[in-house]
């Protein structure tokens, strides 16, 4: 993990970026010393293949990854820690990717970044940044 990490990024932040949406420039600064867990690289890249891409996952990888995302395997204590939020998070509708991003910026002490303004009014342990 990269010694400076602030940030965890969702999908629809990441993809606000990619996609020059709004709020995406203000996660694109945040990037340089920010990690994305793979169930959420796993949704972008749904995504841009979705929308026709004409990359590959592994080049769309590359591109991500210097731009300084690290990308965090999903572990065990990660996924039971994000089935544990759902009684917490269900009334506002979080997916099972929201709260994969989530638990992961939990356990890191990390600032967790979305664009999605349902995360508002969480009660976290953890700053939650809504970019729009």
């Amino acid at each position: 993990m990269a010694p400076a990490l602030r940030s965890v990024i969702d999908a629809s932040a990441l993809l606000a970026v990619l996609n020059g949406e709004p709020g995406g420039d203000i996660v694109a600064p945040l990037l340089a010393d920010a990690a994305v867990s793979t169930v959420n690289w796993s949704e972008v890249v749904q995504k841009a293949m979705a929308h026709g891409v004409r990359t590959t996952p592994q080049d769309l990888r590359t591109d991500v990854e210097a731009l300084g995302v690290e990308l965090l395997p999903f572990t065990p204590s990660q996924a039971e820690s994000a089935a544990a939020l759902w009684s917490s998070t269900r009334h506002i509708g979080l997916s099972l990717g929201d709260r994969a991003c989530l638990a992961v910026a939990v356990e890191l002490g990390a600032t967790v970044v979305t664009a999605d303004r349902a995360w508002a009014g969480l009660t976290v342990p953890i700053r939650v940044r809504v970019v729009r």
